[in-house]
């Protein structure tokens, strides 16, 4: 991977004449990202994002942290927050913008002797997923990593509105495989990412998914925008 997405997070950091990110996925268009929007403070954050800061508890792990800002916000409000990313990028932005405990790691890739006492995955959290084959690897690498009365914040939308729709109201699908499951690609500055996937899950899908790999899960928050977060707990 070329850590493109990375690379637009550090320029931004280090005033590198950032530009846009081009991002496109396998059911829609090219659309623009302005890489500020991964540096927003508390208060430009969407809802759902806010509601899971206000609920995180002791010794706290974000995963997929990007530039840091979930991350910065915690730390501010005095807790033990360690951010990892896959992405050596967006790990240096963020040990710039000041974040104390950072890693450049994949999270199953994370000592099992860890324990957190909450951990989040904002952002559609379930991108990471990959693929709904993929949902009990990730699901159980994140339960063995609660102290025992953990949990995981958890965000992602249902995109079934993405597809057309019939004059009954059904919904033309691929018939291949869940319909969450995109291609993104990103391109920036000229420089094209290679082709990654990247998992949606509807609520239903994360609540059986969860019941298979014996955790709970609750819905505490629903958006506008067929998005929502979820509690997951052992």
């Amino acid at each position: 991977m070329k850590d493109l997405f990375g690379k637009a997070i550090l320029d931004y950091q280090t005033n590198n004449s950032p530009e846009d990110l081009i991002t496109e996925t396998s059911i829609s268009d090219a659309d623009e990202m302005s890489v500020a929007y991964l540096f927003r403070n508390y208060n430009e954050m969407p809802v759902i994002e806010q509601k899971a800061l206000q609920l995180v508890k002791g010794k706290v792990l974000d995963v997929g942290c990007g530039s840091g800002s979930h991350a910065l916000y915690l730390e501010e409000k005095g807790f033990d927050v360690t951010a990892i990313d896959i992405s050596e990028n967006a790990i240096k932005a963020s040990q710039l913008r000041g974040l104390k405990k950072t890693k450049v790691e994949n999270i199953l890739d994370i000592d099992a002797n860890e324990k957190f006492d909450t951990i989040i995955l904002l952002m559609n959290g379930t991108g990471i997923f990959e693929t709904l084959e993929n949902c009990s690897k990730y699901l159980l690498k994140l339960k063995s990593l609660l102290n025992e009365n953990g949990q995981i914040l958890i965000d992602s939308s249902d995109i079934i509105y993405m597809f057309d729709e019939d004059e009954d109201g059904g919904r033309w699908i691929p018939s291949d495989g869940y319909y969450g499951e995109l291609t993104f690609t990103v391109k920036y500055k000229g420089e094209t990412e290679e082709i990654f996937p990247w998992l949606y899950l509807d609520y239903n899908t994360l609540q059986n998914a969860c019941f298979d790999n014996g955790l709970k899960c609750e819905l505490l928050l629903e958006g506008e925008h067929f998005d929502y977060l979820a509690k997951l707990s052992k």
